[in-house]
């Protein structure tokens, strides 16, 4: 079992290497030049990056179409490190958006997610998931971070857990081992989802 100093520093350096991703893909300055507003979510927004090699951006403009949103994708497909390329289009429900899914390989060859919601400004999600890890952060003590940090890394592979799991099992309801987290994520996904905030 990992001591929580190696958790630290091991979540330290992913979130390291996930930064170094995020400027070299170039993927921010695209959006930023096409007129979007672009925001980190995510587990990298708060800090609590572990095992799974992924970074969230939402970007944000007006009157979206699948057609702008498929132009400023092809900017980046261009990129020689994208392997992969994704696209869910939601622009037809309440949501309004388009999600990207972009495999990149870093220059150390290992492969990172970099998921990309493209929304409309002005709607119901718009700065919801920004305002979400802010409070998130807010509330959450240096214990419940460590102790989220360390869940995720003793996760086993095969688990399926979302990263807000996490933060609602160990700051709302106490959770503080892996098998209350199994537990608990169990009994919670019996009810309607919803987006949890604190």
């Amino acid at each position: 079992m990992k001591t929580i100093e190696e958790v630290r520093l091991m979540a330290e350096t992913n979130s390291a290497t996930a930064s170094e991703v995020l400027e070299s893909s170039g993927v921010e300055s695209i959006w930023h030049q096409a007129g979007c507003r672009v925001n980190l979510v995510g587990s990298l927004r708060m800090n609590l990056l572990a095992l799974h090699r992924d970074i969230d951006l939402h970007v944000y403009s007006r009157n979206i179409t699948a057609q702008k949103s498929f132009a400023v994708m092809a900017r980046i497909a261009e990129k020689p490190e994208v392997t992969e390329i994704r696209c869910i289009n939601g622009l037809h429900t309440s949501e309004h958006c388009v999600a990207w899914h972009v495999t990149y390989r870093h220059i150390d060859g290992q492969l990172w997610q970099i998921d990309i919601i493209h929304i409309e400004e002005g709607s119901e999600y718009d700065g919801y998931f920004e305002h979400m890890a802010d409070r998130i952060t807010q509330v959450m003590t240096p214990l419940q971070r460590d102790t989220i940090l360390r869940l995720k890394f003793d996760t086993p592979p095969e688990a399926d857990y979302h990263g807000v799991e996490y933060y609602e099992a160990v700051i709302a309801h106490g959770v503080t081992n892996i098998r209350q987290l199994a537990d608990w994520i169990a009994d919670h996904r019996l009810h309607p989802p919803y987006y949890w905030i604190p």
